[in-house]
């Protein structure tokens, strides 16, 4: 039985790395030759890390290879029994080399899919806002952009789709299933997900809507008579570095007396970015990454900052910073010395390249490894907070299906997820295992009349939708945000 969900909730999720899966609002990269590359996603970034850096491509089949192939497609065209397509049999047999390579950030696009990709390079995107990846054959919710539809629809890192609007994309690739998740301004997409955790698959509505490219966002808190500069960046795309320097320079220009970087929910981008902002803040002559090839050689990426910041710096991450996040995360950390807030981020140590193939189609391959400043490998590790800070139980709640209403004696997954979006906005239920227990019922009947609404003590669809707004208000209050307050505490101690 499917749960459909018509308001999610806002939840400022950790996400998942930009996991080189592909981002959904799809961009690609403009540029023309092949680079490395943190993430491709719904963003549909092709996006390259490290323009300096070319793979090359060399054919290890025999001879006795090549012809078993060859004779296989002949056989297959000449004799099966329906007809076949020659160029549909060269495409699977190219996904199905890719297939056995196990690797969920390697994959192919034909000519038509590669086109529409490079074919959604503007300054602003339409889709969904959320990086996607091919984890074990489904397609799977890397991390939602902050602020974005996905967001705001309550999709997971992990969560996996398994219909878009109906259809099973079982065998679907990657790209194709991102193409079907895009789509104009203002239209709704149905997701089916499968959610670690639930027992049922549940119907995600989500509205698209225009994302813009805009990475980075800086301000200035004054507290205790200290001015903390935040800047928050949300995924590393060509221009980010220089944003960063342009947003970096305003604050130091007014005086700022300590220095917030949140990689929250940043799901990564280029390698050449990261590395040219951690030439800003990282002391000269200390590595910020390191790159290891197939043979093992090394590559190190040195700071040349000329002149060390004078005031103390916090970086904030989660399981949703990916890949060039954790690239930043472990080098203020290992390089700089500077503490880190928040959960392990998702753990993506490779980079990927996209290269193009004759007809037009192209190759997404894994060619690197990355390691951090002190050379170590967080694949499928992470990199861990110096301070953990978990955000409240309703930050990450499932949003509420109260198509058939919620009531007395009944015991659900969203009876929970009512349960802690309650006890989050202050009505205590004095349970939150889904029981709807007498005390559960007090407290909706309070908050129905805090509201103005029918105050029954049951949860119909107009008080689940209440609480979502409720809640995505008190997601969306600093205050409320656990992580960003203890580094800003942290900020105003160092700073002293």
């Amino acid at each position: 039985m499917n749960n459909r969900i018509f308001l999610p909730v806002v939840f400022v999720l950790a996400l998942l790395i930009g996991a080189g899966g592909m981002f959904a609002y799809l961009s690609v990269s403009d540029n023309q030759e092949a680079a490395p590359q943190e993430n491709t996603s719904e963003q549909a970034s092709a996006e390259s890390d490290d323009d300096s850096s070319q793979g090359s491509t060399e054919s290890t089949g025999s001879e006795p290879d090549d012809d078993q192939i060859q004779r296989a497609m002949e056989m297959i065209l000449d004799t099966y029994l329906e007809d076949v397509d020659e160029q549909q049999l060269i495409e699977g047999a190219i996904s199905g080399m890719i297939e056995t390579l196990d690797d969920p950030f390697s994959d192919f696009m034909n000519e038509s899919t590669a086109e529409e990709f490079m074919n959604s390079l503007e300054s602003s995107f339409e889709g969904i806002g959320a990086e996607v990846s091919m984890t074990d054959g489904r397609v799977t919710i890397v991390a939602p952009f902050r602020d974005s539809p996905a967001e705001d629809a309550g999709l997971r890192p992990n969560d996996q789709i398994i219909e878009i609007d109906g259809e099973d994309i079982e065998g679907l690739s990657l790209y194709d299933a991102v193409l079907k998740i895009r789509g104009e301004k203002g239209t709704t997409v149905t997701l089916t997900i499968d959610r670690p955790g639930m027992s049922d698959y549940m119907d995600v509505d989500v509205v698209r809507d225009e994302i813009p490219v805009e990475t980075v966002y800086g301000d200035i808190v004054e507290q205790d008579g200290q001015s903390i500069g935040v800047l928050e960046i949300r995924s590393f795309s060509e221009n980010t570095a220089e944003r960063f320097e342009e947003e970096l320079g305003e604050l130091e220009s007014e005086g700022i007396d300590g220095l917030m970087i949140d990689v929250r929910g940043n799901p990564g981008g280029y390698l050449q970015s990261v590395e040219d902002i951690g030439d800003l803040i990282i002391p000269g002559g200390e590595t910020v990454v390191q790159i290891e090839d197939r043979e093992g050689d090394r590559t190190r990426h040195v700071s040349n900052l000329e002149e060390e910041k004078d005031y103390p710096i916090v970086g904030l991450i989660n399981e949703g910073s990916a890949s060039a996040s954790e690239i930043l995360a472990a080098a203020l950390l290992e390089a700089g010395g500077h503490d880190i807030v928040g959960t392990t981020t998702f753990g993506k140590g490779t980079v990927q390249q996209t290269m193009p193939m004759d007809d037009g189609s192209q190759l997404k391959l894994t060619l690197f490894r990355w390691l951090t400043s002190d050379g170590n490998d967080i694949n499928e590790a992470g990199v861990s907070p110096t301070v953990e800070v978990e955000q409240p139980d309703y930050f990450y709640s499932t949003p509420i299906d109260a198509e058939e209403p919620l009531v007395l004696d009944m015991f659900s997954e969203h009876v929970e997820s009512a349960q802690e979006m309650l006890t989050g906005l202050g009505y205590e239920t004095d349970r939150t295992d889904g029981y709807f227990d007498e005390a559960t019922e007090d407290a909706v009947r309070s908050f129905q009349e805090d509201e103005g609404l029918e105050a029954t003590g049951e949860i119909n669809e107009e008080t689940a939708d209440a609480i979502q707004e409720r809640i995505i208000e008190s997601v969306q209050d600093q205050e409320n945000d656990l992580q960003y307050q203890e580094a800003l505490n942290l900020l105003l101690e160092q700073a002293q």
